[in-house]
């Protein structure tokens, strides 16, 4: 039978992984492993057969059939085969889950802060907490309070581990009692009971002979309580980055769940990656899979995912995983004969449809009052920083601003529930934000008033001297409630779509009053060889003599109804037409950038050219490779190529479009010499 609770493995290997921290050289005994490691090959989808799946969360295994929590929708989802069918329904943004020894399911029901069971006929008791009440209490079960708890695990003898997330503790439901084990408040100490700490935990897993492997979140550190109650750091040092290497090496993200294989390899989500601490002769932490966020299938190298919350692995090895912001059920292989060079990568990609997110909610401005026009101060795609070589720190802007008042408060555009357990970041600076599943909003003093005092909105739960934010998973917010107040940013920056498929906000959002009647301005355009040199060799007449493989840049910028002359905006897309004369046109336009959804950041340097620059303060220049092609997640280097013209005049025309379907054009004209 395949569940999802650990092995039993010898009390010994625990100890064995905390004592490599200090003794590098120590190797691992082959009794707890059970086996040698088996290298991952590929990644699939888990076919749903159509179903929708709006937010998989948590992933437990029973024989042949996989559960999964479904976040968004309050219910427990069964895959048997082909069959995919509701389970249980009517729960309150459910998270982890994992069988009990007598066949029922754990669920961490976050929303409710509860902890519940759902029978093998699907009804749905509460273990431990009270529905609807936040809070921190040891005691009898029905008296025992948590704080959005987000992580659960099962002993073999029916005890139950829960990572009580926004208490940031550790406790065990037993023998109808609950009782923290370790930690005693947000921060970060090895130790044991309350002078351990942690922050943000998310995720448990059984292990071994009474231990339990904790995923510490915001501490960016896997950790270990041992069956006496001694919590140590197995790997992580808290600095937030994605490098493999030895335990005392080897750095996390966030590390949001864990479990363990078969053959004693430990697996950890962190964000967007499946890492792995392997079963080898010295315990190394490697990246099974890319680094960046994305949706792509194939060989482990190149498989993408987009924040994996939940983890678990059958007997034969093979790890299932809940890769949230993708709406996907994900299995990995291991040991499995496959022709790594001809496997196939497949871009299972998500788009959302634009017209359909428009008319989800009715429109209104993230501010008061909900209908007033406000000045659009940056639009999806416009660079970021200054380009002035390969070298240049620069980034696409993913978002939509909207112009306010210093200390203004912005409120919400759309009813929505909180799904990530770490939606706010970037406490107290510049770039704070809360990331919801449809919209974020960044530049904003979450919760807080101008003066940083809060508006007293218990969902945002501030550490003790301020210093810093959350926003529980599970909780949910209402259109026209204040988000918070704008900084020193003066607008707030929307970002339109869910994680990893933003779209051009002027598309995807409702925004009263809004119109566009100008057309994007050209300044100017430039041809270049493939070298970068400018093309200076003209003919009597003034064109250019184009013997071979050019670039052309264009210079360009959009403006809106009701926006200042000052304001520059980026264009929404931008191509090229060859042409003859004025009396025949060759081909159709060929439109080479798109910003309809925000691109890949590695396509920033093919979008724009040398000398384009972006920011707060300062001059704005796009500079746009027009011969280049950029259009959401692809992107390629490309030239205009005279090469097969027949000899005489010719002329390219370049167009800038805006999003409302406002064109521009500017020729280029140019000679191919016999």
């Amino acid at each position: 039978m395949l569940t999802n609770r650990r092995p039993s493995f010898r009390s010994c290997f625990g100890a064995i992984i905390v004592a490599a921290l200090f003794l590098t050289s120590c190797r691992f005994l082959s009794g707890p492993f059970g086996g040698t490691f088996k290298p991952f090959t590929t990644v699939e989808s888990v076919s749903t057969n159509g179903s929708s799946l709006a937010e998989p969360f948590g992933v437990a295994i029973k024989e042949d059939v996989v559960f999964i929590s479904d976040g968004l929708n309050g219910k427990i989802v069964r895959i048997s085969g082909e069959t995919v069918q509701d389970f249980a329904v009517g729960l309150n943004t459910p998270s982890a889950i994992a069988f009990a020894p007598d066949g029922s399911l754990v669920v961490a029901d976050t929303g409710s802060h509860t902890i519940k069971k759902i029978g093998q006929d699907g009804r749905i008791s509460v273990i431990a907490g009270t529905e609807g009440r936040p809070g921190d209490a040891d005691g009898p079960a029905s008296e025992a309070l948590f704080n959005a708890p987000v992580g659960v695990s099962v002993f073999e003898n029916g005890k139950i581990a829960v990572a009580d997330t926004y208490n940031d503790k550790i406790k065990i439901i037993n023998d109808g009692a609950v009782t923290t084990i370790a930690g005693s408040g947000r921060g970060f100490a090895d130790g044991t009971g309350p002078n351990a700490k942690f922050n943000t935990p998310c995720g448990v897993s059984v292990w071994g002979d009474g231990s339990i492997l904790v995923a510490d979140t915001m501490n960016s550190r896997v950790r270990l309580i041992s069956a006496s109650g001694l919590v140590s750091t197995v790997a992580g040092n808290g600095e937030p980055a994605i490098v493999d290497g030895s335990l005392p090496e080897a750095r996390f993200v966030r590390p949001n769940a864990i479990t363990a294989g078969p053959d004693g390899s430990i697996f950890i989500a962190d964000n967007n990656s499946l890492r792995q601490i392997r079963n080898s002769p010295f315990p190394v932490v490697e990246t099974l899979t890319m680094k960046r966020r994305g949706f792509v299938d194939g060989p482990t190298g190149l498989a993408a995912f987009n924040r994996i919350s939940g983890l678990a692995v059958n007997d034969d090895g093979y790890v299932y995983a809940a890769d949230s912001d993708n709406g996907a059920v994900r299995k990995i292989y291991s040991a499995r004969i496959v022709d790594l060079e001809k496997q196939e990568v497949i871009d299972r990609s998500r788009r959302t449809d634009a017209s359909e997110f428009r008319i989800r909610q009715p429109a209104r401005w993230p501010f008061d009052p909900p209908e007033a026009r406000r000045d659009i101060a940056g639009t999806l795609g416009e660079i970021r920083g200054e380009y002035k070589g390969a070298d240049s720190f620069v980034r696409f802007h993913n978002g939509l601003d909207i112009a306010g008042a210093y200390g203004e408060t912005t409120r919400f555009l759309w009813d929505e529930t909180v799904l990530d357990p770490l939606s706010a970041e970037n406490f107290e600076t510049l770039r704070e934000l809360i990331r919801l599943p449809s919209i974020g909003y960044i530049h904003v003093r979450l919760g807080r008033d101008s003066s940083g005092r809060p508006l007293g909105d218990e969902r945002f739960q501030f550490d003790p001297g301020m210093t810093g934010v959350r926003v529980r998973r599970g909780s949910r917010f209402r259109a026209g409630e204040p988000v918070g107040t704008l900084n020193a940013m003066n607008h707030v920056h929307m970002i339109a779509g869910p994680n990893g498929d933003e779209m051009n906000a002027l598309g995807a959002l409702l925004l009263p009053g809004v119109t566009d009647t100008i057309a994007p301005v050209i300044e100017e355009t430039a041809i270049y060889d493939e070298n970068w040199q400018p093309i200076e060799t003209k003919s009597a007449d003034g064109r250019n003599i184009l013997t071979g493989k050019v670039r052309i840049v264009v210079r360009a910028f959009d403006r809106i109804d009701g926006n200042p002359e000052r304001r520059r905006l980026g264009v929404f897309r931008l191509g090229y037409l060859l042409m003859k004369s004025e009396h025949w046109i060759r081909g159709d336009v060929s439109w080479t950038i798109n910003f309809d959804r925000n691109p890949s950041p590695e396509a920033v340097k093919f979008a724009y050219a040398p000398q384009s620059k972006s920011g707060p303060t300062g001059e704005t220049i796009f500079r746009y490779i027009v011969t280049n092609n950029v259009n959401g997640s692809s992107f390629s280097e490309g030239f205009f190529d005279p090469n097969g013209l027949e000899p005489g005049k010719w002329v390219v025309r370049v167009f800038a479009a805006d999003y409302f379907g406002n064109t521009s054009a500017k020729d280029i004209n140019f000679e191919v010499s016999k």
